[in-house]
């Protein structure tokens, strides 16, 4: 059975750092797409961060880029989202999501490009 579990979450003040972790079960990550999303009250969810199989190709939207950082450990298959300068909007329960695909370069941030999700884990940023 295809399992993940994300933890990390917490309430941070507006600057601060998170580090979310996605664990796997029944997927092995250097096989598989990664994706973080995220969803704030009575909104849509959001792609945040991808990896592709071969964890050679990231993908982050303008909302989030060069403050996130999603990486990986294939030993441990684990996937991790690294949050810094975090603001006020970032707030919102945050997934992650696979994806069996055979292109080692896929990275996509549509969700419905996503079979498995996680439970979510609950960021909240706030002075």
């Amino acid at each position: 059975q295809v399992q993940l579990v994300e933890s990390g979450g917490g309430l941070v003040q507006p600057g601060g750092s998170l580090r979310l972790s996605c664990a796997v079960s029944g997927l092995k990550v250097g096989f598989d797409v990664i994706g973080w999303f995220r969803q704030a009250p009575g909104q849509e969810r959001e792609g945040v961060s991808c990896i592709s199989s071969s964890g050679t190709r990231v993908n982050y939207p303008d909302s989030v880029k060069g403050r996130f950082t999603i990486s990986r450990d294939d030993a441990k298959n684990m996937v991790y989202l690294q949050m810094n300068s975090l603001k006020p909007e970032d707030t919102g329960v945050y997934y992650c999501a696979a994806d069996e695909d055979r292109n080692p370069f896929r990275c996509t941030l549509q969700q419905g490009d996503y079979n498995y999700w996680g439970q979510g884990t609950q960021v909240t940023v706030s002075s």
